[in-house]
C-alpha cells in the first residue's frame, strides 16, 4: 500500500519514497481504540480542521475543493488506531470518491482481508516496471 508513503527517506529510479517494507507489505497491525477514544480524536480533529487546512494552503496552495466542497483530509494512520488527529504529517487531503474507497480498504487491510493479506511488491510500480 503505497498510499502513506510520504516520508521521503528512500530514492528510487523514478522517484523518492519511504517507509517502503511497513506500507508495501501493510503493517496494520495496530490495536484499535475504545469507541470513547475515537470519537475524541475524531473531534479533536473536527475543532482543528479548518487551522489545518488554512495552515496547509499557505504552504501548499488552497485546500482542494470538488463542487464548492473541501476534499476530506485523510489520516494515513486512521484515528480509530491511534492515529494523531491533528499531526499534519499524518492528514493529506484526498477526493471524496478516493477517501471512500481508503475508508473501505483499511478495514479490510486490519481484517487481513485479501488483498492485504498477502505480501505486496518490493517497489513501487514504477520501480518495478509496471
Amino acid at each position: 500500500m503505497w498510499l502513506a508513503d510520504l516520508t521521503l527517506d528512500w530514492e528510487g529510479t523514478t522517484h523518492n519514497a519511504g517507509g517502503r517494507y511497513a506500507i508495501t507489505h501493510c503493517c496494520c497491525d495496530y490495536p484499535p481504540l475504545s469507541p470513547a477514544a475515537t470519537k475524541a480524536a475524531r473531534d479533536r480533529w473536527k475543532g482543528f480542521r479548518e487551522k489545518f487546512r488554512e495552515d496547509w494552503g499557505k504552504k501548499f496552495g488552497q485546500w482542494p475543493e470538488e463542487a464548492g466542497e473541501s476534499w476530506p483530509g485523510h489520516h494515513i494512520r486512521d484515528l480509530k488506531h491511534g492515529g494523531d488527529p491533528v499531526d499534519p504529517n499524518n492528514i493529506m487531503p484526498a477526493p471524496t470518491g478516493v477517501h471512500d474507497i481508503f475508508s473501505f480498504e483499511y478495514p479490510r487491510c486490519y481484517d487481513g482481508l485479501p488483498p492485504w493479506n498477502t505480501v505486496g511488491p518490493d517497489l513501487p510500480y514504477l520501480d518495478n516496471g509496471r
